[in-house]
């Protein structure tokens, strides 16, 4: 499976161009695509509907099909109907921490998500996105417009549009060139055992579960760096770490965390749910980011505090000297 193009954050394309994971084999191929793509259940069958779906060369007839394991699967996702593509919805809060002609900053809050998906057809920051400045919709995928990379709905904090394709297509650029840099801070279980670290670990679609990510031998590279702010004991061990991402997987962070035996405080998808130390969602916050602008070559940095939730709880956690 090539996750360059759908586990990557990195990463937007108008055409998929792989083969039937083991995790998605006997699944129907409309929620396949849905999945893959990241786009609404309707989306998807829109695409089937106007033959932009191929299987094994085949347009494929009907969403009902159950696809089987290494079957090569194609979408055309510039076929999409307009009537499929989001909208401007105007009641959405966003806020904005820079834009200029060319590119957005924005500190995303926790909940929102970024773009129209599997199960979240409106209210994203794109549909927010768009009733601001409309002329992001002509940018880059027609589905996600203007969206250079993501944050997970639970993630808050930092991260950059593009208004223009010129600027689109510099700044998925330098991403996958790694020329952005980007931070986060993580509250974890436990303490880490090394003051820093980098976890080199592949990652892929769980086999059991699709709609996770997982360490997998034959996984996409995924590389994350941490390093410990602040070790806690009260209420609980417990750690304050600075991560960087050297790649965009879908989920890198909290995978590779989990991964170690330190899930994201929060976090329920990978383990990360405790009562003693109750979170409303995963403790992972993008508080800086560094770029270079794509048009005028300035240097742009931009740094965000945490968000209230997450300092309340981190306010909870202290370290008792015996």
């Amino acid at each position: 499976m090539n996750q360059d193009k759908f586990a990557n954050e990195e990463s937007d394309s108008r055409v998929i161009d792989e083969f039937v994971p083991a995790a998605l084999a006997g699944q129907r191929v409309d929620r396949i695509v849905s999945l893959v793509a990241d786009i609404p259940r309707a989306a998807a069958a829109s695409l089937i509907e106007a033959g932009a779906v191929i299987l094994d060369g085949v347009a494929v007839k009907a969403g009902k099909l159950k696809a089987t394991e290494g079957q090569h699967l194609k979408v055309e996702l510039a076929l999409l109907p307009k009537k499929q593509l989001p909208m401007a919805e105007p009641n959405i809060n966003v806020e904005i921490v820079y834009e200029d002609a060319d590119i957005l900053v924005i500190n995303k809050h926790a909940g929102i998500v970024v773009h129209p998906g599997a199960g979240n057809p409106t209210g994203t920051l794109v549909n927010a996105i768009l009733a601001k400045y409309p002329d992001v919709a002509n940018v880059g995928d027609p589905f996600r417009p203007g969206v250079v990379h993501r944050l997970d709905a639970g993630t808050t904090g930092l991260m950059m549009m593009a208004r223009t394709s010129r600027a689109y297509e510099s700044l998925v650029d330098a991403l996958s060139r790694r020329l952005v840099t980007r931070r986060y801070l993580a509250l974890v279980w436990g303490h880490m055992s090394a003051a820093s670290g980098v976890i080199d670990a592949p990652l892929g679609r769980d086999q059991r579960d699709p709609t996770k990510m997982a360490v997998l031998s034959d996984g996409k590279v995924a590389r994350t760096t941490y390093e410990v702010r602040q070790a806690f004991n009260v209420p609980v061990d417990c750690s304050l770490i600075e991560c960087g991402l050297e790649t965009g997987r879908t989920h890198q962070i909290r995978v590779h965390l989990a991964t170690l035996g330190h899930s994201v405080v929060g976090d329920v998808v990978y383990g990360g749910a405790r009562s003693v130390l109750s979170s409303p969602r995963p403790m992972l916050h993008a508080t800086s980011l560094s770029f270079t602008h794509p048009v005028s070559g300035k240097e742009m940095k931009f740094s965000v505090d945490l968000p209230s939730d997450f300092a309340a709880v981190l306010a909870k956690c202290s370290q008792r000297v015996d």
